[in-house]
């Protein structure tokens, strides 16, 4: 049977002050009042029905994600106590579906992004979701058509067509982000995609190869997912990895008895991790600025500005360049666009200087 996995677990800290510990990035109402986990769910009742998606997020954040998808069964929220990357949040729940039923495929997906049109990001995934129903050797991932030499994502380099599946091919190997100069020239070749950080699978592939490549950490999600109520004793003790370096760049390599297949996603395809992307869907306002809330601006261009401060409070900018401004009702941010990804370092420096309740 078919299911769905969003990964919502993370903190969103490069969305601060907007994104906090209590109200993590993908609760938050940022897409035309909807949240992105509401939208990753959307996306995913069209593929399953709602009892057949789990979601795997922070267990702080379990009572808010139960409010938020009344559909989803109680059972279906996997909470971890604390975060061990995106493997763990991976072969944890696909244990967890393993134990539940044998047959069990899974679509893994996140709350970070926005896609559009939905009609091509589903016909793309019934293909991922019959290959690996066909082939029980198969890690499926999705690879986006790039549109631009983007220095943020990493690459999926193509390699042959996979018969019988006109958007699939093998994947000769993952590429890590490249220069710009390096990505305009996987660009010209035609030759790359952009890596979605999705994916499909069988769990007990998926879970096969985790046994082969860190038998330590297969075990121990297998006891978790027998045992639940080991959860405090044994999640916090799995060792970190990214499920892209534990698995997929070895299982390319041919370092076990699986390979890597790619499904084309021709797809507008945002992932809102920071106040660049986040400017993506924000309203122009004209002037090269991407606004939200009550705003006025003279000769200032190229701003990420959001107001949610308190209700009738303006923000205004006058001859500002590239800046993110970000008012709420108890912070108010002001970084260079070039400076965003470093958010997470000020957060450390207010949680430590001014107290972490503003965090």
């Amino acid at each position: 049977m078919r299911y769905v996995v969003i990964m919502a677990g993370g903190a969103g800290t490069r969305l601060w002050p907007l994104s906090r510990a209590g109200q993590p990035k993908q609760l938050l109402p940022i897409v035309g009042g909807r949240s992105l986990l509401r939208i990753a769910v959307d996306r995913g009742l069209a593929l399953v029905p709602p009892e057949n998606i789990l979601i795997c997020t922070n267990a702080a954040y379990i009572d808010q994600v139960a409010a938020e998808l009344p559909e989803v069964p109680r059972a279906n929220l996997l909470g971890e106590p604390v975060g061990r990357d995106s493997l763990n949040a991976v072969a944890w729940p696909a244990a967890v579906l393993a134990e539940r039923d044998p047959d069990a495929v899974i679509a893994q997906l996140t709350a970070d992004h926005v896609i559009e049109p939905l009609e091509r990001f589903h016909a793309a995934m019934d293909e991922a979701f019959r290959v690996a129903e066909a082939d029980p050797h198969a890690l499926v991932t999705l690879g986006v058509v790039p549109t631009e030499p983007h220095v943020g994502y990493g690459y999926l380099h193509q390699g042959a067509p996979v018969p019988g599946y006109p958007n699939t091919v093998a994947v000769r190997e993952f590429r890590e982000k490249p220069s710009l100069e390096v990505a305009r020239g996987y660009l010209a070749s035609g030759e790359y995609w952009w890596n979605s950080g999705m994916f499909v699978w069988r769990a007990d592939t998926l879970l096969n190869q985790v046994r082969q490549l860190l038998p330590v950490t297969y075990g121990d999600v297998i006891d978790l997912a027998q045992h639940p109520e080991k959860l405090e004793a044994i999640y916090p003790n799995l060792a970190k990895n990214s499920i892209d370096f534990a698995v997929m760049e070895p299982v390319s390599a041919g370092k076990t008895d699986a390979h890597v297949l790619a499904v084309a996603l021709p797809i507008d395809w945002r992932d809102v991790g920071g106040y660049a992307s986040l400017a993506t869907i924000l309203t122009p306002d004209g002037h090269g600025n991407s606004v939200e809330g009550l705003v006025a601006n003279l000769d200032s261009t190229r701003n990420v500005i959001v107001n949610r401060g308190a209700a009738g409070h303006v923000v205004a900018t006058l001859g500002c360049e590239d800046l993110v401004v970000v008012a709420t009702p108890d912070v108010t941010l002001v970084v260079p666009v070039a400076d965003a990804d470093r958010i997470k370092e000020l957060v450390a420096q207010v949680g430590g200087s001014v107290g972490a309740e503003y965090c």
